[in-house]
């Protein structure tokens, strides 16, 4: 009689919009690893708990989103050092040894930058808007990526002051100029902005001015549907290229299969399908 499949699933709240089911099952079908991959609510006081007990229930590893990746390091016995950096994480693996934590997210938005958009970083002018959980994530990779200069601005400028501190080591030994600012002096002319604030999710308008977009910018904003809609369509008002946050969930999602499973999908026709599905009526 064969193995049953290894479980995983993705915690969070809210939840039940997540895609990650979607992606992992086809990662399944073309990598040919036996797991199955749902979505589990969890209340906001009974984060820990409720990985408790999906890990005590014979669970191998989770993927974590909003509100809880500040959380998930102090559940984990040992931390890779990009989760480490960024004091939050999205990945569990429940190892016998130890609960083992991980951030993809950085990795997998510069994936999708570099393979999916197209868009070079090494040398370009990059504005990070938001310093939370999704921008703590994305800080280090993109500093890893060597831009000439990397503006983090957010609502709560010392909240940026502080994650810029925590990197400031990282990005001297990039070579990259790493700046903190508030949201109203977030400057100008910048070759790519990256919105990770809570704005989309909160359905504001863009929280920074069309100044911030040289000519010919990307402008990418980590959300996608609905939620990123009002500032792709600033973006391409303001003559800028415009894309949403789907490339990099199914890249961040394939480095987690890969820190599970030892074995990295293709994302193309995997990010395609996906697509496909979400245009479908």
């Amino acid at each position: 009689m064969s193995s049953p499949p290894d479980r995983y699933a993705v915690l969070g709240n809210p939840v039940a919009h997540s895609q990650s089911p979607f992606i992992h099952a086809e990662f399944a079908r073309q990598t040919g690893e036996a797991l199955e991959y749902g979505r589990l609510l969890c209340p906001l006081d009974a984060f820990a708990a409720t990985v408790d007990a999906f890990a005590a229930g014979g669970a191998r590893g989770c993927n974590v989103t909003v509100p809880f990746k500040f959380e998930v390091p102090r559940l984990a016995r040992r931390l890779t050092p990009r989760a480490a950096l960024a004091e939050a994480a999205n990945t569990l693996r429940f190892d016998a040894e130890g609960w083992q934590a991980d951030n993809t997210d950085g990795v997998g938005l510069v994936h999708d930058l570099e393979q999916g958009a197209g868009q070079a970083l090494a040398g370009r002018r990059l504005l990070l808007i938001g310093a939370g959980g999704a921008g703590a994530g994305v800080l280090g990779p993109l500093i890893e990526a060597g831009p000439a200069l990397l503006r983090v601005v957010n609502r709560s400028p010392a909240r940026a002051e502080a994650l810029v501190r925590r990197h400031a080591a990282l990005a001297a030994a990039h070579r990259v100029v790493l700046e903190a600012g508030a949201l109203d002096a977030a400057g100008a002319g910048f070759d790519l902005v990256i919105n990770a604030s809570a704005s989309s999710l909160q359905a504001a308008p863009p929280p920074v001015p069309a100044a911030v977009l040289a000519p010919g910018a990307l402008a990418l904003d980590l959300m996608y549907g609905a939620a990123a809609a009002p500032f792709l369509a600033w973006a391409e008002a303001a003559g800028a290229r415009a894309r949403d946050g789907l490339g990099m969930l199914v890249e961040q999602a394939a480095e987690s299969f890969l820190f599970w499973r030892g074995v990295r999908p293709n994302t193309a026709p995997v990010l395609r399908a996906l697509r496909a599905r979400l245009a479908a009526p």
